[in-house]
């Protein structure tokens, strides 16, 4: 918008708001009835058309009334939208229910579940790099003569499991001080930094166990790969069928991103991870071919993970921005 002009930005304010809660275009009229904007129908008239010209709304069709386009809603989260606090009730409640999560696994889960229910969006969060990424435990269970269970335990409370095939003839008791030895050797380090302390512990072992202690490693070692990857956990994907209609193609691409959610991780990862530091991305800006008429409201919540929404670019972003925010403080406290 050329400046920042209080009264044009108040009444680019209305009409998405008005927009949002109907879905149906904004006229002069209906702007003038619902707020109190303390101008003439005349000066109405002439800020939408300015702000038509400057691109922030269009006119749809041969309907009298206006849209907001996406570089409109731009210019409503960055000078309009203010962060609306939580009420006192709404507080207690995400406090109390993050309160009582027992692990990680669980925390996240109930956040995700509560965004979802408070934003009527899609809700992701992004596992906690480094809370995911370190080895609390190794365990290694005998299932058969020639099978062994291979179970790694992260700081997460994530467990990862993978039954091999080993050698027969080696006891319970031969696995079971092979895993006394591989919890010295990595519990606490990345699930990234396994190369060294594992090759230093093949060095110590007698040649006649050598590969046995090579089988188990390589398990591990695929295992720990997995979980070093980024992980985003989701809830609320059939708001989107609540939203259908504000997306003039067919839906499936953006469930295909959800899915496959390579492109949320790049997107995560040029976000800030600020706890509480929101930041909003919208349609063209998320710079995917899919989520084109889709926008996303995200904060940190440390360690470089975020917790997000996402749903079609006329989404409420007030209060998208005020819960994402007050969940990913309440979150970041809970994980310090």
């Amino acid at each position: 918008m050329r400046g920042t002009d209080p009264r044009k930005l108040q009444i680019l304010g209305a009409i998405v708001e008005d927009y949002v809660a109907t879905r149906e275009p904004v006229g002069s009229k209906s702007l003038l009835e619902r707020h109190e904007l303390g101008v003439s129908a005349a000066t109405v008239r002439n800020d939408m058309s300015a702000l038509e010209e400057e691109g922030l709304i269009t006119q749809p069709h041969t309907s009298a009334g206006r849209v907001p386009t996406d570089k409109g809603y731009r210019a409503f989260v960055d000078h309009v939208a203010a962060i609306k606090p939580l009420s006192t009730p709404e507080r207690r409640a995400i406090r109390a229910l993050l309160e009582d999560s027992g692990d990680v696994e669980e925390l996240l889960a109930r956040t995700v579940r509560l965004l979802a229910q408070l934003t009527q969006q899609v809700a992701m969060v992004q596992y906690p790099a480094r809370r995911q990424a370190r080895i609390r435990h190794v365990e290694l269970v005998k299932v058969a003569e020639s099978l062994l269970l291979v179970v790694l335990i992260t700081e997460s409370g994530r467990v990862d499991q993978r039954t091999i095939p080993v050698t027969p003839g080696r006891s319970a008791e031969h696995y079971a001080g092979m895993r006394d030895a591989l919890n010295r050797a990595v519990a606490g380090r990345e699930v990234t930094d396994l190369a060294a302390p594992l090759g230093e512990l093949l060095e110590t072992v007698p040649p006649i166990d050598r590969p046995a202690v090579v089988e188990v490693s390589e398990a591990l070692v695929a295992l720990a790969a997995s979980r070093a990857e980024g992980r985003i956990m989701m809830a609320g994907t059939a708001n989107l069928a609540r939203s259908a209609e504000d997306f003039s193609r067919d839906v499936e691409p953006l469930l295909d991103v959800l899915e496959e959610q390579l492109v949320l991780l790049r997107l995560f990862t040029e976000m800030h991870a600020s706890p509480g530091a929101v930041e909003v991305r919208i349609g063209s800006e998320l710079r995917d071919q899919a989520l084109n008429q889709a926008a996303v409201v995200g904060a940190g919540y440390g360690a470089g993970s975020h917790v997000a929404i996402l749903g079609p670019s006329r989404m409420d972003y007030v209060t998208g921005i005020s819960t994402v925010q007050a969940i990913a403080r309440y979150v970041s406290r809970f994980l310090a």
